[in-house]
């Protein structure tokens, strides 16, 4: 509509030398009073040399040659036409879509911008796309993108947010590289942080990069606008980090430089709790942090310090020590007060008897506090008599009430070490009378060994039983075949050694000696019946009768039938041997099969000699009644009978 209306008056010029050229004004609209303007003045300029020509012409001519307009003849010569159209172009700026340019804010009201671009029209922006700017006004340049150089409405369409997503990545790169403060709009919490509107592109703002001091709420920031300094950028994945933290830090620095420039050790000085770690407490000294180790706050023992501070919270604290930078400082709280191993009781002394609270457990010990900050260690091995050591937690918990004994006393190192054992009793004391040879007591398996089984009787009072004193008639080879730790036990006191605390004790002389009646039952040549129970290359081990094992060599097992008795297999056997003294007995299965058959042999032979007696006998009573022939017959006969008696003889000595 501008275009035409410029037209016109170009018209209106070249055809009317003589007549004043009046200037025709567009309505100036709301959005576009500057635009409108700059036309005018571009026709009334385009007017002035036409009026001027006109004029000359008619100085000239006297009047306008209606003639040379008839014929189609120019009023302006080439030259003029040209610088007029020359003049007019850069007046107005030539644009395309799709392009990115600078304009200034001409107008706005609720919902749109007016951005003059330096296009013949005025463009259009949603309000919208400035939120992340409030303070937005007339005559600020913002970038603007060319959507439409006219719409239905013949409006001009722009975009600002498209602009700025064009445009942002470079912006941000170059706010990192000339440390420069930019603003940018809070959209939303996220995990860990904030999501910001920055240059149109949503940046991280870490939560421990929103202020100097930890914060608790991030929902109160959200929709809110603030300045930022871009502390990373992430070029492979377009990631941008942006800090709040950091514009803070540096209107700090300066305060504190002067802090720190006046911190020596030994000062005093007032500071609130910042925050709180299981290990200590942040204090701001207005700001420069220093910690407070959880072990300097209070001279007795703590679990958290929460037990003593809370947040916010104003303290006197003492400056500790710091490093040359002055930028970690250590602070006291518990040096403000005396150290209570100065105000400890004068009177106490070893040999006292003191109350306190298990505080510390270890393995080796218990810490016990008897006034707050003063402490005592209760080794284990003063916890009881017992020469068993065991961990210390087996007697004694965090939080028990003791009763204890001062040991030793150190006040110049302040260390102090107790006893709970002496307290009792020391059974060793009387272990003569309590405990003598012979007495019979119960006890409890401890420990094992290969040559015996140690037992405690009482707390404090340990014996040794021998493996030999376990069983009268059981061969064993290690204890726990016998009995397992932690079972009770019967012994006997055999032998008191005060000298290492240690006793002698028995388990099977708790009986009588079983071999004084095994040497009537087991007597040699006499047969029980017997099971193998172990076989072994040099022989087996069988079980017997009341208990008692016995011993056979390989030949001693073999049977009848010529084969070898077996694992698990009953069999009678005869006793070959009894030895009370070394407790064996050495038995045959063999024996008894053989020993009969021998006996069998032998009455058959006694036998057979009685016959012969008899027929030579009879043979001698009737040599007289026989004849020659008959005597001769008679004498073979005889020396027969003798050849084979005495054949019977020599295999019986053989034998």
């Amino acid at each position: 509509m501008t275009e035409k209306k410029d037209e016109k008056v170009e018209q209106e010029a070249q055809n009317s030398p003589e007549a004043p050229v009046q200037e025709e004004k567009a309505p100036q609209t709301e959005e576009a009073p500057k635009a409108e303007e700059t036309k005018a003045e571009v026709a009334e300029t385009a007017a002035k040399p036409t009026e001027a020509k006109a004029e000359e012409k008619t100085e000239e001519a006297g009047e306008f040659d209606w003639d040379s307009l008839e014929s189609g003849q120019d009023a302006y010569s080439e030259k003029q036409r040209s610088d007029l159209e020359q003049m007019y172009d850069n007046t107005l700026n030539t644009v395309t879509e799709k392009e990115v340019l600078e304009g200034t804010v001409i107008a706005l009201n609720k919902r749109e911008v007016v951005v003059d671009i330096g296009y013949k029209s005025d463009g259009i922006v949603s309000l919208n796309e400035f939120r992340y700017n409030p303070e937005l006004k007339v005559g600020d340049k913002v970038d603007v993108y060319i959507e439409s150089l006219e719409d239905k409405k013949g409006q001009m369409i722009l975009s600002h947010k498209k602009a700025r997503a064009t445009r942002s990545w470079d912006r941000v790169n170059e706010a990192l590289e000339k440390d420069e403060i930019i603003k940018g709009y809070i959209k939303c919490r996220t995990k860990g942080g904030m999501i910001v509107d920055v240059f149109g592109i949503e940046a991280f703002l870490p939560g421990s990069q929103i202020d100097v001091k930890p914060i608790r709420d991030y929902d109160v920031f959200v929709g809110k606008s603030m300045e930022f300094k871009v502390v990373k950028i992430n070029h492979e994945y377009r990631n941008v980090v942006v800090s709040h933290k950091a514009l803070i830090e540096a209107e700090l620095e300066q305060q504190k430089k002067e802090i720190i420039a006046k911190l020596e050790k030994g000062q005093v000085l007032e500071g609130t709790v910042k925050n709180i770690t299981s290990y200590g407490v942040f204090m701001d000294l207005g700001g420069v942090d220093g910690l407070i180790h959880i072990t300097d706050l209070s001279w007795g023992r703590i679990n958290h310090p929460t037990e003593i501070v809370e947040l916010d919270q104003k303290l006197n604290v003492v400056i500790l020590d710091f490093d040359d930078d002055k930028k970690r400082i250590a602070l006291g709280l518990k040096q403000l007060t005396p150290h209570p191993w100065d105000k400890l009781d004068e009177t106490l002394k070893v040999g006292d008897t003191v109350k306190g609270k298990v505080v510390v457990m270890a393995d080796y010990g218990a810490f016990v506090e008897i006034a707050p900050g003063v402490e005592g260690l209760i080794h284990v091995s003063e916890m009881s008599w017992s020469q068993h050591l065991r961990s210390a937690q087996d007697f004694l918990k965090v939080g028990d009430e003791v009763e204890a004994v001062i040991l030793t006393l150190d006040r110049e190192d302040r260390k102090m070490s107790l006893g709970m054992k002496q307290l009792k009793e020391d059974p060793w004391e009387k272990i003569e009378e309590n405990y003598g040879v012979g007495t019979k007591h119960k006890a409890i398996v401890r420990n094992f060994t290969n040559f015996g089984v140690f037992v405690e009787i009482t707390e404090g009072v340990d014996g040794l039983i021998h493996i030999s004193d376990l069983s009268w008639t059981k061969k064993i080879k290690h204890p726990s075949e016998f009995t397992s730790i932690g079972e009770e036990i019967e012994v006997v006191v055999l032998d008191i050694d005060a000298e290492n605390r240690r006793l002698s004790l028995g388990h099977k002389q708790l009986e009588e000696n079983p071999w004084d009646v095994f040497e009537t039952i087991f007597t040699t040549d006499s047969i029980h019946e017997g099971t193998v129970v172990d076989l072994m290359d040099k022989g087996a081990v069988v079980a017997l009768p009341y208990g008692v094992e016995g011993f056979a060599t390989p030949r001693h097992l073999v049977k009848e039938d010529g084969t070898q008795a077996k694992q698990d297999e009953k069999l009678d056997f005869k006793v070959i041997e009894f030895n009370k003294s070394a407790k064996r007995i050495i038995v045959s299965h063999s024996r008894v099969f053989e020993d009969e058959k021998r006996a069998d042999d032998t009455t058959k032979r006694k036998s057979q000699t009685r016959s012969t007696k008899k027929a030579v006998k009879a043979v001698n009573d009737n040599i007289e009644k026989t004849t020659l022939g008959d005597i001769s017959d008679l004498a073979a006969l005889k020396s027969q009978l003798e050849k084979k008696e005495q054949k019977e003889r020599q295999e019986d000595s053989k034998k």
